[in-house]
């Protein structure tokens, strides 16, 4: 479905925000998030306009390096692996936000909180009744034998039948400015504490900016995680204990598990925090055992249990996969979420929600060509220069192949990994992604973003108003990962 918003205006359709930073700011035909509406522009997206029309650079790239000193000394970090000279490095941020109409997020609220009802509803049938198989809905092949298809989950009810407690759902929008689902996160996805620091920096630094403005709040998220979590704790519980489970603190994400944690406040573990007797998970502390009752994990599946999965595993609590499927304890996200957000299945979303829901799919889908399916390799390798090819389990934008941007080279050698292994990658057309006003060295200049706002399901589902923009740095990039090179803006919903 169309998103409901006016088409986008040129440049030269927006003079009242060609003064000043934007007097030579180009968008290039994309759509843009700021600069692309005439008559129907929102008096309130006017007035950021105009205010950031009137503000000095270099007073902006005062405030910019002010803001990463600060996010550096309060720890707002994440590591990179590959780099051997910086563990932990800040994730850039630009002062300039991304805004959103009250009529775009409803779009985007309703859109998610579908999708997210309908990868639960696929979770619970193919873990429990196959009835999406056995109907030809979706290959079972795919399904069964998808390496994050869990076999511990096979006949395990969960409260609420709610698998995905928490989903980070990534949008882009076209060159019409249409909103469009990119791929859905229903593993461990991260990057929430980013919108809600965001927020507060912005509002230091930029008062001058946000005064008045209708903005809607994200300061609930920590409350909503914390009531989503007991919502969903084991049936006659009554003061549920919760925990956040950390792989520790060489992981990526590990401020944000702090973060969370204190947001939330509740104790963060490591797996030596935890041990299970008689099938029940208990909390060391110094006062002795303390009965556990929900885990929000971050870490993925093979890392829980080395009873269960990875024998190697150190990071793991023994029993604790035992201890969840006997119904003792919540486990958020359910184990074996992961074949809902493989990159294979994404392109059965659209049928699923009409099969589950009975429903069109609010949030349209990217078009995708399955390698697996000997049509849709053939049509890959036939415009591989033309098309975006991924591998189907990986995530942060590693492994794609970008194929207008690709030497011949990089083709011929990724031709030959998709000769070997087919099933391992999907293909996608080039989305001209939208940009946004971004700071840049040599000024105001256009950067493509996209969108993860944060869905949280327990007896309902609530999204988090925003979510992560992220926004690729470098000129005529795509990928807007922090792992490779993206930063992030505070995204603004109005209220009105």
């Amino acid at each position: 479905m169309q998103s409901p918003i006016p088409s986008p205006a040129s440049a030269a359709q927006a003079p009242a925000a060609k003064a000043g930073m934007f007097a030579a700011y180009d968008t290039s035909d994309f759509f843009c998030e700021l600069m692309r509406r005439t008559d129907e522009m929102p008096p309130s997206l006017q007035t950021v306009r105009d205010r950031l029309a009137g503000f000095d650079l270099d007073e902006l790239r005062h405030r910019t390096s002010t803001a990463e000193a600060q996010l550096y000394r309060l720890g707002i970090t994440f590591t990179v692996y590959s780099d051997r000279e910086a563990i932990d490095r800040i994730l850039p941020f630009d002062m300039i936000p991304r805004v959103l109409t009250a009529a775009e997020w409803d779009h985007i609220d309703r859109g998610v909180q579908q999708r997210v009802k309908a990868l639960n509803l696929f979770l619970r049938d193919i873990y429990h009744e196959r009835h999406v198989l056995r109907d030809g809905i979706i290959p079972a092949d795919l399904v069964l034998n998808n390496p994050n298809y869990c076999e511990a989950m096979v006949g395990v009810r969960v409260p609420g039948d709610v698998y995905v407690h928490i989903n980070g759902t990534d949008l882009i929008r076209d060159r019409s400015g249409r909103f469009m689902v990119l791929e859905d996160n229903a593993r461990t996805p991260s990057g929430v504490s980013y919108v809600i620091e965001n927020r507060h920096m912005m509002l230091r630094l930029m008062p001058d900016l946000a005064s008045g403005m209708p903005l809607r709040s994200v300061e609930e998220y920590g409350l909503k995680l914390h009531q989503t979590l007991c919502e969903v704790a084991p049936e006659g519980v009554t003061d549920p204990q919760v925990v956040l489970f950390s792989p520790g603190i060489y992981n990526s994400a590990y401020f944000e598990h702090v973060f969370l944690a204190r947001e939330m406040g509740v104790p963060l573990v490591e797996g030596k925090d935890l041990i299970v007797e008689n099938h029940r998970v208990y909390m060391r502390t110094v006062a002795g055992l303390r009965p556990v009752h929900s885990i929000y994990r971050r870490l993925n599946d093979e890392y829980l249990d080395p009873l269960a999965f990875n024998p190697d595993s150190m990071l793991g609590v023994p029993g604790l996969v035992e201890a969840y499927r006997r119904g003792n304890v919540t486990l958020a996200n359910a184990l074996g979420t992961g074949v809902a957000d493989d990159k294979a299945v994404y392109a059965y979303m659209p049928r699923l929600i009409r099969y589950y829901l009975g429903e069109d799919p609010i949030l349209d889908s990217v078009q995708t060509n399955i390698c697996a399916e000997e049509e849709g390799l053939a049509y890959t390798l036939a415009n591989m220069d033309k098309l975006v090819i991924k591998p189907v389990g990986e995530s942060g934008g590693y492994g794609l192949l970008i194929g207008s941007q690709a030497t011949q080279t990089e083709l011929d050698e990724f031709r030959a990994k998709l000769l070997e292994d087919p099933s391992n990658y999907i293909s996608q057309p080039v989305i001209d992604l939208s940009v946004s006003p971004t700071l840049c060295p040599s000024g105001v200049e256009a950067r493509h973003v996209d969108l993860r706002p944060f869905a949280l399901t327990g007896k309902n589902t609530w999204v988090l108003p925003g979510g992560l923009s992220r926004v690729a740095l470098r000129k005529g990039s795509l990928v807007v990962n922090s792992s490779q090179g993206g930063g992030s803006k505070d995204t603004w919903v109005m209220a009105r």
